[in-house]
């Protein structure tokens, strides 16, 4: 007898503004296999960990059409975590919301690719892709991972034509230089796909969950970014994308 589906969920956001287009029904799952030095989620790692909730694709759907009305001109947005390592279930999450007409955005580092991940973007409308660096030894130093399957879902997306929006976390001492920012730039430009890039400064607001959880906190000494720098990389880089 096939095992019924049941997403491992951290989290519900009902009403998110950053994570996509308009107002969205935001869905935080449990596991990620990265360890990115400035995480903000640390209590999502671990898939195993109990999660708070565990819901089928359709009582997941239902909660969203109780917010539908909030959530017309926005959508959808699945997370983490990271929402690839419940493929199926992200898979079948989406099927239901494209059926009622919903946005679907899914929010990844694209740590983990294969045809499991490819049914997904079967019904996936924009994809909100978290390159950490694009030097592989520097993206192995702050997440753990060498980004080579970022890259290759990116390709895939270009493929498919799916939107993208490029995330990039900003973190002074580590992935705030010019040079790096620029290779990254002209990486992404090329691909069709890419509507923008988030730059995302670098903050300490998670520290408290290292804490709480008996971690050290890898990044103890860096600052937050400055309001002034994450405003001059805009600058930098603005009109180069469509969006």
């Amino acid at each position: 007898m096939e095992k019924p589906l049941v997403g491992k969920i951290h989290s519900l956001e009902s009403f998110g503004t950053v994570d996509g287009p308009g107002i969205r029904f935001v869905t935080f799952l449990q596991g990620c296999p990265l360890r990115c030095l400035y995480c903000h989620n640390p209590d999502t790692w671990d898939a195993g960990r109990p999660a708070r909730y565990q819901m089928a694709p359709e009582e997941l759907l239902a909660e969203v059409l109780k917010v539908r009305s909030f959530i017309a001109r926005g959508g959808v947005t699945l997370t983490g975590g990271e929402p690839l390592l419940q493929a199926d279930f992200c898979r079948e999450f989406f099927r239901l919301c494209r059926e009622e007409g919903l946005h679907t955005a899914l929010d990844t580092s694209g740590a983990v690719f294969n045809e499991r991940v490819c049914a997904v973007l079967d019904y996936t409308n924009l994809v909100l892709l978290d390159i950490k660096a694009l030097r592989p030894e520097l993206c192995r130093k702050v997440s753990g991972s060498d980004g080579r399957n970022a890259r290759a879902l990116l390709d895939e997306l270009e493929k498919r034509g799916t939107e993208v929006w490029i995330r990039h976390v900003v973190v002074p001492g580590l992935t705030d230089d010019d040079t790096l920012l620029d290779e990254l730039v002209e990486f992404v430009r090329h691909y069709k796909v890419v509507r923008k890039i988030e730059w995302l400064p670098y903050h300490t607001m998670g520290v408290f969950k290292y804490e709480e959880l008996g971690l050290d906190y890898p990044l103890a000494d860096v600052p937050p970014l400055a309001r002034e720098r994450v405003e001059a990389i805009k600058a930098r880089y603005k009109g180069i994308f469509p969006d």
